[in-house]
């Protein structure tokens, strides 16, 4: 079957409403490659275009995408086989108002970095950073408020994890008809925590496997991001507390059906085998991943 491609030319979303319509539908496990465009829609080209304020919208997201099938309760799988930059240079910039050290004396906003890209390293004022490409928003339609394509929630959204890259899958539990998958805001390279509030911004193609998986043994909340050696729970809240608590809770329960545990041993075990690690701090909502290796855990589905 050949690869069908779906541009953010034919599609883009600002954000993630229950009752989104399709730009293009497809079959199960049709292999796909998404093409988006950086997360503030090609307006920062020099270190001389600075953005003073959060725009009212950014991070487009490609799609939506309707899954043939896909139902209330099922649960979407989308397999990242590779992620390719399309542009030579990505840009790093502080706004006024927005990260983890807003309106600290000694840090600039607005500000600018252009990083340009050579030979699969990153150039920021000299020095090299690895490329290693991350998609910022993915998600589905909500169940029932709608979030904008800044906001992460239990439908996915600015989730913002460097996890969600190629060689790994993410899952998304279906609220609506459809699914209605949508992705963008990627970056060539971001470390967990997002701290200044973007990673290294750029356009990219990315090459994704959708599958649709009925009657899952469990039940699905919010994302879950399967790497070769462990799975991860992910949640989003107004609170660090909060979300860890809602990640460790999902870790817990598969935890529980996995090894015949009641909630206890479980929320016992997982202090053993667990790991509570950032995903990022600046979004309206921060969001967190709590990982069980797979010698722990084998799959919920």
């Amino acid at each position: 079957m050949a690869r069908q491609t779906v541009s953010h030319e034919d599609g883009a979303i600002y954000e993630f409403t229950p009752d989104l319509d399709g730009i293009v539908t497809v079959d199960p496990g049709t292999e796909l490659t998404i093409e988006t465009r950086d997360s503030l829609d090609g307006a920062v080209q020099a270190e001389s275009d600075v953005i003073e304020t959060v725009p009212e919208e950014v991070n487009a997201a490609t799609g939506p995408i309707e899954i043939e099938g896909a139902t209330p309760g099922d649960v979407l799988r989308v397999e990242i086989e590779a992620i390719r930059l399309a542009e030579e240079q990505g840009r790093v910039i502080t706004i006024d108002g927005f990260g983890l050290l807003d309106r600290h004396d000694d840090i600039e906003a607005p500000r600018t970095r252009m990083t340009p890209v050579d030979d699969g390293t990153i150039e920021f004022d000299g020095l090299e950073v690895p490329v290693e490409p991350v998609i910022g928003t993915i998600g589905v339609a909500p169940d029932s408020e709608s979030h904008t394509t800044l906001v992460p929630y239990d439908h996915g959204g600015n989730l913002d994890t460097t996890d969600v890259t190629a060689g790994n899958a993410i899952y998304f539990p279906v609220f609506q008809d459809g699914a209605m998958l949508a992705m963008g805001d990627c970056k060539a390279a971001m470390a967990d925590g997002e701290m200044c509030g973007t990673g290294v911004e750029i356009a990219t193609e990315i090459d994704a496997t959708i599958e649709v998986i009925e009657n899952a043994a469990i039940d699905l909340e919010r994302p879950l991001v399967e790497t070769p050696d462990a799975w991860k729970t992910i949640a989003s809240a107004e609170t660090l507390q909060a979300a860890c608590e809602l990640a460790n809770r999902d870790a817990i329960a598969l935890l529980a059906a996995e090894h015949g545990f009641d909630a206890t041993d479980a929320y016992m075990f997982s202090s053993l085998v667990g790991g509570l690690e950032i995903s990022q701090v600046v979004d309206p909502l921060v969001t967190v991943r709590n990982a069980v290796p797979k010698e722990y855990l084998s799959s919920p589905f």
